[in-house]
């Protein structure tokens, strides 16, 4: 059948505007926001890999991991990257760096059921500290100031939250729940106080901001949701040492920057991402002592392979209880 075009007005053809084309425009309720771009800081690979989990060294070096190829990477501060340590089976998605400078790595296993494993600052004697038969699917993790860690669950879709955040003891002999029934917990950060643990929930669009009477008790009336996410999807988070947490945006190419109480207050853009490069941008970590912060993201639609950028915050990174 032919169809003819109707005869209308240009007030009557819907068109892409600059800020409505590629995959991912901004929405309009945050373009308005202060906004910088970040700068490149060195291609991981000229392969599409899983970056995930940034966190610094007691020496500086940048850890992160390769989640599909089962590696934890190290960058020291003069750009040579290594292995640190390789398990196909684990999976690992986030890492956080114990007080004593082990390397605690979240993995999520065959994607039903993951663990949490500790090894020595070298990568050396893998010891499991939540194993795979306690169900969980971790995904990232982060240190309180007493040597236990909160850790998300990644299990639950959109209409099921069968996920949460967790609480393992400093002894990491109990885990209890803190944040259940979540659909596919991914981010996990605390205030530089360590008194509001922040989540983030992937599959619902979600960030969590809870007030904590104690590790594993909220306080009355402070569990809340201060921001509903558009588009897909807020991935890890980190804070600043003014309470300020940034959200990593999976498939936007951006970062979200939060004030102490949840309200938007900035923005860091990937470059190229207007033309559809290095939208799937998971995680980020501070340069410890620092404004500095990276970010990690590959670009499976633009072909550019995996980067590490660089920008700054609105302040230095949040101290982190590991490092104290």
């Amino acid at each position: 059948m032919d169809w003819t075009p109707l005869d209308v007005s240009p007030d009557s053809v819907l068109s892409y505007t600059r800020a409505t084309g590629g995959f991912v425009p901004i929405p309009a309720c945050e373009r308005e926001l202060p906004t910088v771009t970040a700068q490149p800081y060195f291609k991981v690979s000229d392969r599409v890999l899983a970056l995930e989990g940034p966190a610094y060294d007691r020496q500086g070096n940048l850890l992160f991991v390769d989640t599909l190829g089962g590696r934890v990477l190290r960058l020291s501060a003069d750009r040579v990257l290594t292995t640190v340590y390789t398990d196909t089976t684990l999976h690992p998605a986030g890492i956080a760096v114990h007080k004593d400078g082990r390397i605690f790595v979240a993995g999520i296993g065959n994607f039903k059921v993951g663990s949490v494993i500790a090894l020595d600052p070298d990568g050396a004697h893998p010891q499991t500290i939540v194993p795979a038969s306690a169900g969980y699917l971790p995904d990232d993790l982060v240190f309180d100031r007493d040597g236990g860690f909160y850790f998300t669950d990644f299990k639950g879709t959109s209409t099921t939250p069968a996920g949460g955040v967790y609480y393992v003891a400093p002894d990491f002999a109990t885990i209890t729940a803190v944040l259940p029934n979540m659909s596919a917990a991914n981010g996990v950060a605390l205030s530089p106080d360590g008194k509001v643990l922040w989540a983030t929930e992937f599959s619902a669009g979600r960030l969590h901001r809870a007030d904590l009477h104690d590790a594993v008790t909220l306080a009355h009336f402070g569990s809340t949701i201060p921001y509903h996410f558009v588009g897909s999807a807020p991935d890890s988070m980190r804070s600043d040492a003014d309470g300020n947490v940034y959200v990593a945006m999976y498939h936007q190419g951006r970062v979200l920057a939060f004030s102490a109480y949840g309200i938007p207050i900035g923005q860091i853009l990937l470059p190229g991402r207007e033309d559809n490069h290095f939208l799937e941008s998971t995680s980020l970590a501070f340069v410890p002592g620092s404004r500095d912060l990276v970010i990690v993201a590959r670009d499976e639609s633009g072909g550019r392979g995996s980067m590490i950028f660089r920008a700054q915050g609105l302040s230095p990174g949040a101290i982190l209880f590991s490092h104290q």
